[in-house]
């Protein structure tokens, strides 16, 4: 049974854009067809796979001054941030130069007698499934992977950005990847629960909420198909006694700011020492007081509006329940916040632990901060989470970086530096952050299975 799926603007609250869902047998054809093709496209040589795939890239930078007003209007960043092309392209691009070593034979050994070595070979079908907040570098992640290493691609993309999906397999297919071998689908939650259940896909990559992880993997019980997953964040900041106060403060606050709050492994609490707290703090208000929330097609407009009035809500819920049990708020509420999607960006002090503000998913514009005595109190506190994607460590030693980021249990350990994905890196978590790993070598390897050959040549 088809349903429709509506994307909501968060500009004005009018439906931006809507698409009817494939019925469970109209996706099953469609599966079916990606799988037949798959065969045929992972036979053509590596070179030629990279060629179309980043010929497909180029055609989505093509689009670019129609895609950025587009994202504005789905899920409300700013026109002036221009897109998400430079990382969508840095991304695809270091994924296709290093394919050739990470697909490359693994040779154990040759003599007279035998000859060992083990293969990369694609899964088959791969399934994606994207979210809405940087939907396309989100999806480019896994699926200029999956395509050159031989895997055909399914694409799912977030209702909330609904349009993307259709994007790419435009930009794609004009490049001359064929129609059955990268697919957008439109599907309910219901159909997609059918689908894993019954062994449609040969591997699954997810980018969403904990609960939408933990549905995923139940569909996929006793399937044996691997699920990969990114979901939920509390990334902290550290900012140490020797550290670049004003470089951490810019880069710290940008991190919990950017995108409305709205980015995965955006900074959602900061502990500093005590000897810098007045000053980071005195610095990070006056940054959030001189942003400019707004309409997001306005180019003067720093800040848009959060995806969803809903997310909104939740940000509002968690920093009025932390007020009301003692925090200090020190932004006054901005003339643009509406009550709805548009939202005052709050930096909360005087929190603690047992505040969900410190302890949930915000995914919006408020960050809590916290005075810390030394390394291990921030050690301590870094690790009383149920997340573990990125840590921003803030000093100018790096042994004493690297010394408290092996003690710190996360995905990413940054230092003076937040929220980025850099590709040659495995992109990765611990704990209800998920499992799995996506760019660098270590994601061809999860796109591909193992398959050893020992050979002996005299019987």
């Amino acid at each position: 049974m088809m349903s429709v799926l509506r994307c909501i603007s968060p500009i004005d609250g009018t439906v931006f854009a809507e698409r009817e869902t494939l019925s469970i047998d109209a996706a099953k054809v469609k599966i079916a067809d990606l799988r037949q093709e798959q065969t045929a496209w992972a036979a053509r040589p590596l070179q030629e796979r990279i060629d179309l795939v980043m010929a497909g890239v180029a055609a989505i930078g093509a689009m670019n001054d129609d895609i950025v007003p587009e994202l504005a209007q789905m899920m409300g960043r700013p026109v002036r941030y221009g897109g998400e092309f430079g990382g969508f392209n840095e991304r695809a691009s270091h994924m296709a130069e290093i394919a050739e070593g990470a697909l490359a034979d693994i040779e154990v050994g040759e003599d007279e007698t035998f000859r060992r070595y083990i293969k990369r070979i694609p899964h088959g079908v791969v399934f994606v499934v994207a979210p809405w907040n940087y939907p396309y570098m989100t999806a480019i992640n896994t699926v200029a992977p999956a395509l050159i290493a031989g895997n055909s691609v399914a694409l799912k993309h977030a209702t909330q950005t609904l349009l993307v999906g259709e994007r790419m397999a435009q930009a794609f297919h004009s490049a001359g990847v064929p129609e059955d071998v990268f697919a957008n689908i439109f599907l309910d939650h219901e159909t997609t629960s059918d689908l894993i259940a019954g062994n449609a896909f040969d591997f699954i990559n997810f980018t969403g909420s904990v609960g939408g992880g933990a549905a995923m993997e139940k569909a996929a019980a006793g399937t044996f198909t691997g699920v990969g997953t990114e979901l939920g964040g509390k990334d902290p900041g550290y900012v140490m006694d020797d550290a670049d106060l004003d470089a951490a403060v810019d880069t710290l606050i940008d991190g919990a700011m950017f995108n409305s709050g709205q980015c995965c492994c955006g900074i959602e609490r900061i502990y500093v020492h005590e000897s810098l707290f007045d000053a980071f703090v005195d610095k990070a208000v006056a940054i959030v007081n001189d942003y400019t929330l707004g309409n997001p097609l306005d180019e003067a407009t720093t800040l848009g509006p959060m995806a969803n009035a809903r997310f909104a809500d939740e940000v509002r819920a968690q920093i009025a329940e932390a007020v009301a049990d003692g925090a200090t708020a020190h932004v006054e509420t901005f003339q643009a916040d509406d009550g709805g999607a548009y939202l005052t960006p709050q930096i909360l002090t005087n929190v603690t632990h047992k505040m969900r503000v410190m302890r949930d998913e915000s995914f919006g514009p408020v960050v809590g901060i916290m005075p810390v005595k030394d390394d291990d109190e921030a050690i301590a506190l870094m690790n009383d989470s149920q997340f573990g994607l990125t840590a921003s460590l803030w000093t100018s030693d790096v042994d004493r970086a690297a010394h408290v980021g092996d003690r710190i249990e996360t995905g990413t350990v940054f230092m003076n530096r937040a929220d980025y994905l850099d590709p040659g890196l495995c992109w990765t978590g611990c704990k209800n952050t998920g499992r799995g790993g996506g760019l660098s070598v270590i994601g061809y390897h999860n796109l591909t299975r193992p398959k050893s050959y020992h050979l002996k040549k005299v019987t």
